[in-house]
């Protein structure tokens, strides 16, 4: 009697800000057969402009970024992750999705970025890297975001209290942006001078 051995690869279409995406995806990747909840309510609270330069930190497979890019063409999209797999993923998505405006790097956090900054940085922050390790990805984004970009994070509600804390830290200001009873959108601006 045969047995179905499950594919490593997954394909799964979705429906994010209304734009239809194709998504190719691996076990070992997070969430892998759908959009998470996390950042499903991290892509609709997003406010992309016109010809901002943004950075899906921690991209995965792409969705962020891929949503950013295809929703707000005149955007030019960066995606890194530190997975090899998940940047093999990405590129793949940004290939089957018709996208020229994205650009995605294996790198560790913002180590092999070009120089550049940003008017948008988006990540899912992971809830079990540590604390250590998280606000020093806040303190480096800071860094890379140009005066009055946009940093936007979700994360278990869990940490809501610790990322406001860093906010206030390291930005100077922290806006709630979405709450659910699991995750919590929150935003950070760097003030220009600062």
């Amino acid at each position: 009697m045969a047995v179905d051995v499950p594919s490593r690869e997954v394909e799964f279409q979705a429906a994010l800000r209304g734009i239809p995406l194709v998504f190719s995806a691996t076990w070992g990747l997070f969430s892998p057969k759908t959009i998470d909840a996390g950042t499903n309510l991290l892509i609709e609270q997003l406010n992309i402009q016109e010809g901002d330069t943004c950075l899906d930190l921690g991209c995965g497979y792409g969705a962020i970024g891929i949503t950013i890019a295809k929703s707000i063409r005149t955007t030019t999209v960066y995606m890194v992750d530190k997975d090899f797999v998940a940047v093999d993923y990405a590129r793949k998505n940004v290939e089957q999705n018709q996208l020229s405006n994205c650009h995605v790097l294996l790198s560790n956090g913002f180590s092999h970025l070009p120089d550049l900054q940003f008017d948008l940085i988006a990540s899912n922050l992971p809830a079990n890297v540590g604390k250590e390790l998280l606000q020093i990805f806040l303190r480096d984004a800071k860094q890379h975001l140009k005066p009055n970009g946009r940093l936007y994070v979700v994360t278990i509600s869990g940490l809501r209290e610790f990322i406001k804390r860093n906010f206030l830290t390291i930005f100077g200001n922290y806006q709630k942006v979405k709450q659910r009873h699991t995750h919590t959108v929150a935003m950070a601006t760097r003030i220009a001078g600062d």
